[in-house]
């Protein structure tokens, strides 16, 4: 099976280093062209990535591909759409806005970015949640007037896992409101200002700009149905407080849920293992064998221990227990790579479902 040709834009900040390093060998994409700001255009690849005191700033765990040392770096402007088949973007959202459209008018984009999460005919897409939503693609394509391409944007990182502990409560309970707080990492706020050493040591920092809206919009939105030529968000509402904590990567969250009819704590722990299950037969080279693990020790799920189940794709759920503030409620605790499946392997798991529906390819 020939490799499908892929282009990845803002190759030299951080989530385009996550997609190189998740691309290096992956058995149905090949990273033919990276491209990036005018400051590394034209440079080669490893240079651009090499601070002036010769200190190389690639920033993942795992080591820089040798293949892509050597790339040469395009103009993200001037990218040769005819030499890729898909443009995955890893750049800050007022860039996205510019970009994205003119590639989607040759070739499919996956993006990291919000910008156009909230537009009527874009989804927002978690496989193992909300497949059937990828049919909002072809209204996209038809109001938009592109043939071949499209945008479709990975959710937010602190609402990935989120959403994927609440679909099979939804399904299988029902969901009147959810409350949520999260402790995540500090590297969801890349290398900025705000969370530096001084900031985050011996300290927890009580604030995310657009954060909290984030998770309740895209949750409601992710878990709601194709209705026309959009989605009708989920009837439940969405309460979230998203703090930033000292840990490296890992996403944890307390979550309360207020439930349409009672269920015990057990059958709650048994609907997420059943649906873990059943959802995992997709066979997708970036696919856990599981999308939950349910954890009985009290004291899971860690962010060290826990964030990297399933190389960072699977989502750890623990402490599921009754909650009494509500009449039927129930609580629990996640943990979600914010970095993996919450950013660029998980828009990778995006493309792959795509390609295997015929989306893509």
């Amino acid at each position: 099976m020939a490799k499908l040709r892929v282009g990845v834009v803002g190759a030299t900040g951080l989530a385009g280093q996550q997609f190189l390093a998740a691309l290096g060998e992956h058995p149905w994409f090949e990273v033919t062209a990276v491209a990036a700001s005018e400051r590394s255009a034209g440079k080669k690849y490893v240079d651009a990535i090499t601070a002036s005191n010769g200190a190389l700033q690639w920033f993942c765990g795992e080591p820089l591909p040798a293949r892509f040392r050597d790339m040469p770096v395009a103009l993200a402007s001037r990218l040769d759409l005819g030499a890729v088949d898909l443009v995955f973007t890893g750049v800050e959202a007022e860039t996205a806005r510019e970009l994205e459209p003119a590639y989607a008018k040759a070739v499919p984009v996956i993006s990291t970015a919000s910008a156009f999460r909230y537009d009527d005919d874009v989804p927002i897409l978690i496989p193992p949640v909300n497949a059937a939503h990828a049919d909002l693609l072809a209204v996209q394509r038809r109001k938009r007037g592109w043939v071949k391409g499209f945008i479709t944007p990975i959710p937010n990182c602190t609402m990935t896992g989120l959403a994927i502990a609440l679909k099979p409560i939804v399904d299988a309970f029902g969901v009147k409101r959810v409350f949520m707080t999260s402790m995540q990492a500090c590297s969801g706020a890349g290398r900025s200002p705000g969370v530096i050493g001084l900031d985050i040591v011996d300290n927890l920092i009580p604030f995310i700009p657009k954060e909290e809206e984030k998770v309740e919009i895209e949750t409601k939105k992710v878990l709601g149905a194709l209705a026309g030529d959009g989605i009708s968000p989920a009837a439940f509402a969405v309460s979230a407080t998203c703090t930033r904590v000292a840990v490296l990567e890992g996403h944890t969250e307390a979550v309360h849920c207020e439930l349409l009819r009672g269920a015990e704590p057990n059958e709650v722990a048994v609907a997420m293992r059943a649906w873990a299950e059943s959802a995992a037969t997709c066979g997708w080279p970036s696919a856990p064998k599981r999308w939950i693990h349910v954890l009985d020790d009290p004291f899971r799920p860690q962010p060290r221990r826990d964030r990297d189940a399933e190389d960072g794709m699977a989502t750890s759920v623990g402490r599921v227990r009754r909650d009494t503030a509500f009449e039927y409620g129930v609580k629990f605790v996640l943990v979600s790579h914010n970095t993996k499946m919450g950013a660029a392997k998980g828009a990778i798991l995006v493309a792959e479902m795509l390609k295997a529906r015929g989306v893509i390819g």
